[in-house]
Parts: structure tokens; C-alpha cells; sequence
């Protein structure tokens, strides 16, 4: 055998079983349904103690399925103060982009969030900056969508919060900060590089390199944020990091009034941006992006540190209260969901995020949107701004002045 395939076929058996390593250490990366599949005994005593497959659709009655999964969140959004929410309209992809771009230019300028009215896991979310782009998103969109103004608030958080039905007052269990998935330049290495060296793209590599193809070969200046992707979900990349130490009365102040806003939101993790912690706990500049119902899946146990089984416990925990807060709910006269009925929902709901997956993976290789150009091949680095090599002879005479 040659000597450099040979050294090439060690490294690759080396890597191999690093990350096997890493993987048998690092059990938030396993497949959610090795996760899950312990504690589905647990689950199906529920099921049986509420004589109901679908229990938990009552922990929040308002909203569909319990807000479990195929909620919209037009009807999320409906239950929640209008000035805590972003200003949103939702577009019907089957009617002509000029009805969009009146109903767009008449509330919003530019950047927007746009993401569909229901989905999951950040699948095709985007944040457009034009109209070009915005045209380019919904002649690809299949299904209904929101088009919502850009928060710029620099952090967001997931609250996990109960309430049991009759209580004034609740419970905040988990508090965490979420950190999109981004590297960092060094004004040498180009994107690439940084893709390739940063270990919590390890597991998504093949994707990024898809997403940001066109920008790969790009220098990134010292100290630039470069996001590999824009939404925050765990499940996209995004990092959580835990805020327990924040969790105090003004906290659960704030959040017991938004959940007693409608009456019916009982369970479930509100998904904020915020100017500050501390500006949160006050009530003020932050926008509620969502609240996941019933299905939400209690970030803390990723942020702070657990190992498996203290998040199988925590896990538990959160089913207990969720059973609890159905049965009584029940008990005050909320209607089961019959098998049949809850069984074509969640099929339905399924084959939806299925067809959301896929579209949302046949965009990303059909090629990044516009503003992915800001980094291109072809441009060069010049006192820390990215400009195009044809131009630098002029920009250079006029550095000196900036």
C-alpha cells in the first residue's frame, strides 16, 4: 500500500472512531427516539390512566392538538397580546407575489422573517433582505405562510412555563439563552476552514458546505460573526445555555400574565427575543416569536449540563405535569379527542413536516438567497470590509480617509 493512502486510511479510522467517542459522551446528538423510547412506558400508563391515546390535547384546549404538533401559529399568535408579538400577515401560497408585495409594502420594510403558518424545527425559515428574494421564497412555498418584521433584539431565550387550570399563578422550569450556529473569522482563514475546524459543525458539515457553497472559498474578516444558519432551533445547530440563576419572582410575573392573557395556555415553552434579561423581567422590549404547546420539548435539559438520566428525569417530570393539567381540564368539561380523529391529525401533521423537510432541503441546494452574496469569491480584504478585487485600486487611494 502507498504510504500517503495509508497514512489517509489511519486518519480516517482515527476520526472514525472519534467521533463514535464523542458520540457515546455527548448523548444530546443521539437520534430522539433512542432518547425517548425508555420512557415510552411511562407515556402509555398516561395514555391509559386518561382512557385517552391523545391526553394531552386538553393541556392547552385552544389551541389545536394541545399545540402537540399541526398547530398554526396564526392561532397561536391570536391568544397573545398584540404588542408582545411581532407584526405579522399571513400570505396564502396561491395568490399572486403583486398581492404580496402590496400587502408587504403597506406594513413592513426590509429585512422580514418569513416561515411557514405551520412547521417545525426552523424548516424554511428565512430572512429576507429584497423583494427579489421574497419573490424567489414564495414561488418555491407550497403551503400557507407568515411574513413577519425582523426582530433585531441581540438575545433570545426559551421559557418553559406551567400552569395548573384555576391557578393564578405558575411555574418557570427551565430558562436557557440560544445561540444561532455561526463561526467566528480570523481575517486568514476562509469560510471553509472555519467550517471544517469548528466542532459543533461536525454533525452538519455536508450541509453547510451546501448552504454557503458559494461563499466557501471567502476570507472572513477578523472578529465577523458569520451565521451558517439564521434560525436558533436546537435542532438546526443553535447552542443552549442555561440562565437558571436568572429564574426570580419578576420573571414568573411577567410570564403568569401572558399565559393568563387568553385563559388557555396552560403548558408549554415561549420562544423570546429580548433587548436584555433584565429588560424581560421588567416587561419590556421583547417580542414573543412563539409558544410551543404540548409537543415543546423542555430546552433545560440540553443548557444546563445534565447527563442522560438526570434529563430522563426532568423529562418524566414535565409528563406528569402534562397529564395532570389535562385530566383536569378534562375534569371541567374539555373534550377528548377520539383515537380516529387525533390519529389523521398527527398522520397529516407528519406528512406535512415531511414535505416541509424536503422542501426546505431542495432550496438550500438549489443555492443560497442574496444575502449570502455579501461574502463572495473574488473579493478581498481592505481595513476589515470585503470589497470586489476589480475596485480595489480606486477604494485604496481612499482608505486613508475613512
Amino acid at each position: 500500500m502507498d504510504t500517503t493512502a495509508g497514512m489517509k486510511a489511519l486518519l480516517t479510522i482515527r476520526n472514525y472512531f472519534r467521533e463514535i467517542a464523542f458520540l457515546l459522551w455527548h448523548w444530546e446528538h443521539w437520534h430522539w427516539l433512542i432518547k425517548y423510547i425508555p420512557l415510552l412506558p411511562a407515556w402509555l400508563w398516561y395514555c391509559l390512566r386518561a382512557r385517552s391515546f391523545w391526553f394531552f390535547t386538553a393541556s392547552n384546549p385552544s389551541l389545536t392538538f394541545g399545540g402537540f404538533v399541526g398547530e398554526s401559529k396564526k392561532e397561536m399568535y391570536a391568544q397573545l397580546p398584540a404588542d408582545c408579538i411581532p407584526r405579522t400577515i399571513f400570505i396564502s401560497a396561491k395568490i399572486p407575489f403583486s398581492d404580496v408585495v402590496k400587502r408587504l409594502t403597506d406594513t413592513f420594510a426590509f429585512p422580514v422573517a418569513v416561515k411557514p403558518d405551520t412547521g417545525r424545527m426552523g424548516l424554511m425559515f428565512r430572512k429576507i433582505n429584497s423583494i427579489p428574494e421574497l419573490r424567489q421564497y414564495h414561488e418555491k412555498m407550497r403551503y400557507d405562510y407568515a411574513i413577519q418584521e425582523f426582530i433585531g433584539y441581540p438575545t433570545e431565550v426559551s421559557v418553559f412555563y406551567y400552569r395548573f387550570p384555576g391557578q393564578p399563578r405558575g411555574t418557570i422550569t427551565g430558562f436557557v439563552k440560544k445561540e444561532c450556529l455561526a463561526v467566528t473569522g480570523d481575517g486568514t482563514s476562509t469560510l471553509r476552514e472555519l467550517i471544517l475546524r469548528y466542532p459543533r459543525v461536525r454533525f452538519r458539515i455536508s450541509e453547510m458546505i451546501s448552504r454557503h457553497r458559494n461563499q466557501l472559498d471567502t476570507i472572513i474578516p477578523a472578529g465577523k460573526s458569520f451565521a451558517l444558519a439564521e434560525a436558533f432551533n436546537l435542532s438546526r445547530g443553535g447552542r443552549l445555555i442555561s440562565l437558571e440563576h436568572e429564574k426570580d419572582e419578576r420573571l414568573l410575573k411577567v410570564f403568569d400574565e401572558l399565559s393568563n392573557h387568553s385563559g388557555h395556555f396552560y403548558f408549554g415553552r415561549y420562544d423570546i427575543k429580548c433587548a436584555s434579561i433584565e429588560g424581560l423581567k421588567q416587561g419590556k422590549n421583547f417580542s414573543i416569536l412563539e409558544f410551543n404547546g404540548s409537543g415543546a420539548e423542555p430546552h433545560h435539559v440540553y443548557g444546563n449540563g445534565n447527563t442522560l438520566i438526570q434529563a430522563l428525569k426532568i423529562l418524566l417530570h414535565h409528563w406528569d405535569v402534562l397529564f395532570r393539567i389535562s385530566r383536569a381540564n378534562f375534569r371541567k368539561g374539555v373534550t377528548k379527542w377520539s383515537f380516529e380523529r387525533g390519529y389523521l391529525h398527527f398522520v397529516k401533521s407528519e406528512e406535512h413536516i415531511t414535505l416541509l423537510r424536503e422542501l426546505d432541503a431542495e432550496v438550500r441546494t438549489a443555492g443560497s438567497n442574496e444575502e449570502t452574496q455579501l461574502y463572495k469569491p473574488g473579493r478581498r480584504l481592505v481595513s476589515g470590509i470585503l470589497i470586489p478585487s476589480a475596485a480595489s485600486a480606486n477604494i485604496d487611494r481612499n482608505t486613508d480617509g475613512e
